[in-house]
């Protein structure tokens, strides 16, 4: 069907109700399968920084570092000694930059809450980490775009965020639940994004993607 709302990933205007639960409706896009919730849903700065405080992730959590090892180990396995990266929305403890620099490489961090100086995203880097914040992004669309156009030739964005399965899993999927997730890739959506922008795209397990740009 035609709506008035656009993807937030490709701007397209052709999609399909995908599910609704109490609280939210959630809407695909015909072009290039992202699932999102209308910005009706959307909380605003203070009630997403509420739900974020909620969050424990210390830097020496030994299971929280297991978690991250699944973004962490395939990045690690591609880049070259010394590299120079960009961790992404990396929270209060941006436990996978200490990791990464545990390995040699030096990162710079961003978080619009909790490092949200700018400067950094200005620069040019040999790859950009982003574990779990794209399902948070209003406009993935333009904000993916920023962090390709920080990659020099040759470098990875490194990226993992659950995917959507089919319409079944999904309305049983508690990953839909969290307020703050409000955009959902699927293994299709990551297939589109890396052709149009010329991407090789690797998948690892169910939820880690390493786009490689071009040199």
């Amino acid at each position: 069907m035609m709506g008035k709302a656009h993807c937030p990933l490709c701007g397209g205007g052709k999609h399909r109700e995908f599910g609704r639960d109490t609280r939210r409706h959630y809407l695909r896009c015909q072009r290039c399968a992202l699932v999102w919730v209308p910005p009706k849903y959307y909380l605003d700065r203070a009630q997403e920084r509420s739900e974020y405080d909620k969050h424990e992730n210390k830097l020496d959590d030994p299971g929280y570092r297991s978690f991250l090892n699944r973004l962490c180990q395939p990045l690690l396995a591609v880049l070259p000694p010394a590299s120079q990266g960009l961790d992404f929305g990396c929270g209060p403890g941006p436990a996978l930059a200490h990791m990464l620099r545990d390995a040699g490489h030096r990162v710079e961090l961003y978080d619009s809450f909790y490092y949200p100086d700018s400067r950094v995203l200005v620069d040019s880097y040999d790859f950009v980490s982003a574990s779990e914040v794209v399902e948070h992004l209003h406009q993935p669309g333009p904000e993916l775009e920023r962090l390709w156009g920080l990659l020099r030739g040759g470098g990875v964005l490194a990226v993992m965020t659950k995917l959507v399965l089919d319409e079944a899993a999904f309305s049983r999927w508690h990953y839909k639940n969290d307020p703050t997730h409000v955009v959902f890739f699927s293994q299709q959506t990551w297939q589109w994004w890396a052709q149009q922008n010329s991407a090789r795209l690797e998948q690892h397990g169910a939820d880690v993607v390493l786009l490689h740009k071009p040199g």
